[in-house]
This record gives C-alpha cells, structure tokens and sequence, in this order.
C-alpha cells in the first residue's frame, strides 16, 4: 500500500513524497524476488511433467520477471518524468497485467479443463497455442519499450513517417496478430475437446 503514489509521479508533489514512494517501491521488489525464487523453487526436484499447463506456468515467471525490471525503471521519478505516457509504460503494464494474470489463467484452464468438463484438452494444440501466444505477445510489446524511449506517446494513433516509429509499430502489429492466433487455437481447441476431447479418468 505504500507504492501506490509511483503513478503519480508526473504530478506536482514535493520531491520529498517522491523520494519516500520511489524508495518504497524499490522495497517492493525484494518480496517480489522472493516470490519469483519461490515458484521457480516448486520446480526444483520436482517430477515435471512438460504439460501445457506448465508451459503457460513458466512462461508468466518470465514474462512477470520482464514486467518487473521495467517497474523498476519507472520507479525512479526521473526517468518517470521521461517515460510517463510513452508506449514504454504500455509495455510495462501488458507485461505485468497479462503476463501476471493471463498467462496463469491460461494455465488454469488446461490444468482444470478436465475437471471442468469430464474431457482433456489437446496437448498439442495447447503447445502451439503456448508458443503462438508467447512468440506473439513479446514481439507485440517488448518493442514497444523501444517505442517509449524513443518518445513515441500512448493514446495516439497516427503519427509523422519519418519518426523511426513504424518498424517497431509494423512489428508490434504482426505480433498481436500472431498473439490473437495463439488465443484463438485454445478457443479451437476447447469447442473440439468438448466433443471429441479424450475422456478424463
């Protein structure tokens, strides 16, 4: 509760305030590593299966580890000023935000299908719906840092050709295609597992 004002680091409040939040968000990562060390240490001696629950399991430890370093970055006021409402803060938030609640999610619903409906899910449309939305969702947003630090704003959607934008924006723009595939072989496969998915014991 006490990193809460690092969003409002553009806003006029005494450099004392920000010190205290910049700090306290710094602290932060020190329970979030812990965290990260602690799901990593479930694997560790572990029988593991390579399912595609599992799949999507690891693939949020790296992309929320993603979204963290570039917390860190936006938690120094500073370089907040610089960044604030550029498409670098776009890629934090994805990173976090679908990486942190997406991607377990997806893992959720391969894990649980079977409970769920009395049926698996296809293994291997499941790996490559994995492997479609990963490849999809970093070459949509990890660009996009790269858009933010080269000042491209959010909330826009047109802008000068001769910015060095479109490559990063071309870029961006294949890989939610790709991403939105990835979702779209899982949606495939529930509808096919539901009626022809092997039956669960």
């Amino acid at each position: 509760t006490l990193v809460w004002s690092h969003h409002m680091f553009a806003s006029p409040v005494p450099v004392v305030v920000l010190g205290f939040f910049m700090l306290s968000s710094f602290l932060i990562g020190v329970p979030t590593g812990v965290k990260i060390f602690n799901w990593i240490a479930t694997l560790w001696r572990g029988s593991i299966v390579m399912t595609t629950s599992l799949y999507f399991a690891v693939g949020f430890i790296a992309i929320f580890i993603i979204g963290g370093i570039t917390g860190i970055f936006l938690a120094v006021f500073p370089v907040d000023w610089q960044l604030n409402d550029t498409y670098f803060v776009v890629a934090h938030f994805h990173y976090t935000i679908f990486g942190g609640a997406i991607f377990p999610v997806f893992a959720g619903i391969y894990y649980w299908f079977p409970k769920m409906s009395g049926r698996f899910l296809n293994e291997r449309l499941g790996k490559i719906s994995f492997w479609l939305i990963f490849i999809g969702f970093n070459a949509t947003f990890l660009v996009q840092h790269a858009l933010g630090l080269s000042g491209m704003p959010r909330r826009i959607y047109t802008y000068e050709p001769n910015l060095g934008w479109s490559t990063y924006n071309l870029i961006s723009t294949i890989g939610a295609f790709i991403l939105g595939t990835g979702v779209l072989v899982t949606i495939v496969n529930v509808a096919r597992s539901l009626k022809v998915g092997a039956i669960a014991g």
